[in-house]
């Protein structure tokens, strides 16, 4: 994986004043080199519209497992489903899923994902963590790879997705985040500037339809986590708010298709219907 500067220029510092052979330096530096992402899916049974939706059926399999599978045929990394339910992790270890088992009394997603990286990788052999919903059953497989792009620039904290928007519904509706971004000559890697339920920004040119998946460095997460509810994240009920009001650069990459997240019994049904049930 790519380094940031700051890894490297620690490993050049700690060598330099201290009598260590080169081929110990070379071993350190390859192992940051090889490090590699941590795919945790978070999951828990109380959700307000659609209560128990990771069991939920969709041909033939739950939820969580058409997610893990998604995330496992992309193969960038260990996968691990983060539960707040024992049920949810009996059904991941049936299927031959790594799970572990979170407080169900954590806020969010963000924190059960932190706290599950603390559980499978306690040494801090991972450097990057991937936070991957566990309500898109259509995720894409290559979407893994995407976000994993931003990531190669040493300025990123956080990476995420994004798609064009290409209905006027979709531009309308606030369900539909939108982020306000420029990928300037096509460039792969944008950095998000604001995000909000409304259209923006304002003038000729594309909108951009925020994919809620999110790849971390650690010590960002771990940052995040620890902060508490900014203003604007309370105002537009969006928990990214929290880390660009904390000063944390986002990069965005770009995707052809948003998947749908399951948040309604029509979401399932539409879920169900993608997969030919």
């Amino acid at each position: 994986m790519p380094l940031r500067v700051k890894q490297v220029t620690a490993l050049v510092t700690q060598h330099r004043f201290h009598s260590v052979s080169k081929a110990i330096f070379r071993a350190e530096l390859q192992s940051k080199l090889m490090a590699t992402p941590l795919v945790i899916i978070p999951a828990r049974l109380a959700s307000t519209r659609l209560p128990g939706k990771p069991l939920a059926d969709i041909a033939g399999k739950p939820m969580i497992i058409r997610v893990l599978e998604a995330a496992l045929a992309a193969d960038i990394g260990p996968v691990v489903v983060a539960a707040a339910e024992q049920s949810i992790c009996d059904t991941v270890q049936a299927a031959g899923g790594n799970c572990v088992l979170t407080d169900a009394a954590l806020p969010s997603g963000s924190d059960r994902v932190w706290h599950a990286t603390q559980q499978i990788d306690p040494q801090g052999k991972h450097d990057l963590i991937i936070n991957l919903q566990g309500d898109l059953p259509t995720f894409p497989p290559a979407a893994l790879h995407a976000i994993l792009k931003p990531l190669a620039e040493p300025w990123v904290d956080l990476a995420t997705l994004v798609t064009p928007i290409l209905s006027e519904e979709e531009k309308l509706t606030s369900s539909v985040v939108k982020v306000a971004c420029d990928f300037p000559g096509n460039a792969a890697t944008a950095p998000a500037l604001y995000f909000s339920r409304m259209p923006l920004p304002w003038g000729e040119g594309p909108l951009w339809h925020h994919v809620g998946v999110y790849g971390w460095r650690r010590d960002a997460l771990q940052r995040f986590v620890s902060l508490p509810e900014s203003g604007l994240e309370k105002r537009e009920k969006l928990e990214q708010l929290r880390a660009l009001e904390a000063g944390m650069r986002i990069g965005c990459a770009k995707i052809d298709i948003a998947p749908f997240g399951v948040d309604t019994p029509a979401d399932l049904e539409r879920a169900r219907q993608a997969f030919g049930a």
